[in-house]
């Protein structure tokens, strides 16, 4: 009996060794390798059944940030936010995972599952005190009265929060799954049941008693496995051991072995390689689809990342203009208590002059306050704890960089630009392969309209064998006494075969569920279509904004660095004329004031005409060509090139 059940299971697990895979696999596959094996016999065996490791996440900061870093204070270069983005940005590292997770479903479909879809969301950075809501100027009224303007926006969570995309252009609802797709992996089943069975007889002509006893063993295995064409392979192997206290058996114990085949192949619906495999394609596109989103993410962070950089240098020029035109003031005050003390000046204007010093000083805080809270948005960008540190939430961020507008614009056309994002950006390249997977599922949802008509073949090959029963007489005719080897001998002799082969039809009379599936997925196709064209529609809009942004970015700083230049000369002329006693002290403060507007407004400008430039890079997606990112280095989250030498250290 045991050899019964060794040679049985041995017999299924050799055919299922030595079955050919579902032969769908390309040389471009990035199918991950989640069942390792040894090698050996046991290691090939259980390999499917182990969980795979999937390693933690680490919440730890890279070094590089500590190396930045020196008595309390963060030295940060752009390319040093840049590489800290790559190294620590949250949004980054979660779409590390997409590749990854693409994997896993085209593992499913080799193996014949269903795909469980992917996520095409990705976060851009928030926008920061810079952003189109964003108080980056503290403006001081044109008015006679000086009044400062308070900033209410510190705790407005539209600037903290980050910007949220969707680059699916197929819509939430999925396809229908259209025919089943084969079973790839091959499936084992075994079954060893031994029974002693004891019932009353109303007759003593077969058991020459009033009893029938009866000791049954089974040890059954059998296969099945699913071929891309959409053929079903089904093998079963049957063994079962009899014996009885019957007098009328010729064999007394007796064994019975079977072996089967069936295959059953689809001539409509389900027919076709290029049908089942349709799995396979869209899960092959999907993994080209999760590392179009997640350059898409790399593009979106490191934008945002050096649109908080520049805002952040911004708004530390803007602190500068705050301080001087608060010295200013303040020498406008002295020299007028001077004046006052002489007797040259009334009483008031020192009192104007005071008010005048006021409100710089609370413009000057609140341009600084406006820094504090883009460090903390720039911090949390570039970390991977957030302000958890205690150590970094303390530093203040000192730009090494500064903010520069070259003397001459290179003129690029227009049509060139689009043509280059056409080429480059990753959410239109998605959208094309999204669409291809919807027409490639599309084919599955009308190949469900055809009626079921498979063909279906048997082959069936039987032994036994077994003790001649001395009490059931000399039996005649040919004889097979012996035992399982023997029943196995007729077996592979096929001295017992039995075939069969037929056609299988089911016919549905109204098919409408078909039908409307079918209907619904061609009209889905077309709106992923039109979603497309809508796509590319928006990045030649982008692009040709972008393009015109940068122009009246560049033509505003331009007239913001003339009217800082003429306001200063209009302040030293009033300073001039006040001084000999032809101009009032009122009027030298609203020069002074629009003095410090025209120099804040100077320095927004330059930080707007470089926004506008990386967003002309993000529009035509040169955005990690421009900033020198390499993919690879931001899917490992391991910049290669050092940290910027500090200042005053040597390197």
């Amino acid at each position: 009996m045991r050899s019964l059940i060794h040679s049985t299971l041995l017999s299924i697990l050799a055919c299922g060794f030595a079955l050919p895979q579902s032969g769908d696999k390309g040389a471009g596959d990035r199918t991950p390798q989640i069942q390792p094996s040894d090698g050996s016999l046991f290691g090939r065996l259980f390999s499917p059944y182990r969980a795979p490791e999937v390693s933690r996440v680490n919440m730890q900061n890279s070094q590089r940030i500590f190396d930045l870093m020196r008595a309390g204070q963060l030295y940060l270069s752009l390319d040093d936010a840049i590489a800290l983005a790559l190294e620590n940005n949250l949004d980054i590292e979660l779409e590390r995972f997409l590749p990854k997770i693409s994997d896993t479903d085209l593992l499913r479909a080799h193996g014949g599952g269903l795909l469980r879809g992917l996520s095409l969301l990705v976060n851009e950075p928030p926008p920061g005190i810079g952003g189109p809501n964003g108080p980056l100027l503290t403006n001081l009224t044109a008015g006679s009265t000086p009044s400062p303007l308070v900033n209410t926006n510190f705790s407005d969570i539209a600037l903290i929060s980050q910007q949220q995309n969707n680059l699916s252009v197929t819509g939430a609802i999925p396809m229908s799954n259209g025919p089943a797709i084969p079973q790839y992996d091959p499936i084992i089943s075994g079954l060893v049941n031994g029974q002693h069975l004891t019932t009353p007889e109303d007759s003593t002509i077969l058991t020459g008693s009033n009893w029938l006893a009866q000791n049954v063993v089974d040890a059954n295995a059998g296969m099945n496995v699913g071929l891309s064409p959409g053929t079903q392979l089904s093998v079963n192997f049957n063994n079962s051991r009899y014996s009885t206290n019957a007098t009328r058996y010729t064999y007394n114990p007796f064994v019975n072995s079977s072996i089967g085949f069936t295959i059953t192949q689809p001539l409509l619906q389900g027919f076709g390689a290029s049908l089942n495999k349709r799995y396979i394609r869209i899960a092959r596109n999907s993994q080209k689809v999760a590392d179009l989103v997640f350059r898409q993410q790399v593009i979106d962070t490191v934008s945002g990342v050096a649109r908080l950089y520049t805002d952040l240098v911004s708004l530390i020029e803007d602190v500068k203009v705050k301080q001087e035109a608060l010295r200013l003031a303040q020498r406008l005050y002295e020299d007028n208590r001077n004046m006052v003390d002489q007797g040259t000046q009334a009483p008031i204007e020192v009192t104007r002059a005071n008010a005048a010093v006021a409100a710089s000083r609370q413009a000057l805080i609140t341009a600084e306050g406006l820094v504090r809270q883009q460090e903390l948005i720039v911090k949390t960008a570039i970390t991977r704890g957030g302000l958890e540190n205690s150590q970094l939430l303390a530093a203040h961020i000192i730009p090494t960089d500064t903010l520069a507008v070259p003397d001459q614009e290179a003129v690029q056309p227009l049509a060139d630009l689009v043509g280059e994002a056409i080429r480059n950006r990753p959410d239109l390249a998605g959208a094309g392969l999204q669409v291809e997977n919807s027409e490639i599922s599309l084919k599955g949802s009308l190949n469900a309209l055809k009626p079921q008509l498979n063909l279906v073949g048997t082959a069936l090959n039987s032994g036994m064998a077994g003790d001649l029963n001395p009490l059931a007489g000399t039996p005649t005719g040919s004889l097979n006494p012996g035992g399982y080897g023997t029943a196995l001998d007729q077996l592979f002799r096929r001295d017992f075969p039995s075939y069969g082969v037929g056609l299988q039809l089911t016919l549905p009379l109204r098919n409408r569920v078909a039908q409307a599936d079918a209907v619904r997925d061609e009209l889905q196709v077309r709106q992923a279509q039109v979603r497309r064209q809508q796509l590319q529609d928006q990045v030649r809009l982008e692009v040709a904004d972008a393009e015109e942004s940068l122009r009246q970015a560049r033509a505003a700083y331009e007239a913001a660095v003339e009217a800082r230049r003429l306001q200063e000369q209009s302040v030293n002329v009033e300073l001039q004329t006040f001084a000999v006693g032809l101009s009032t002290n009122l009027t030298v403060i609203q020069y002074q004031n629009y003095l410090a507007q025209a120099r804040s407004t100077e320095a927004a400008s330059k930080g707007a005409y470089i926004k506008a430039k990386l967003a002309l890079q993000r529009a035509t997606g040169t955005t990690l060509d421009q900033h020198h990112v390499a993919i690879d280095e931001a899917y490992r989250g391991q910049v290669k090139r050092p940290p910027s030498a500090l200042p005053g250290a040597a390197r």
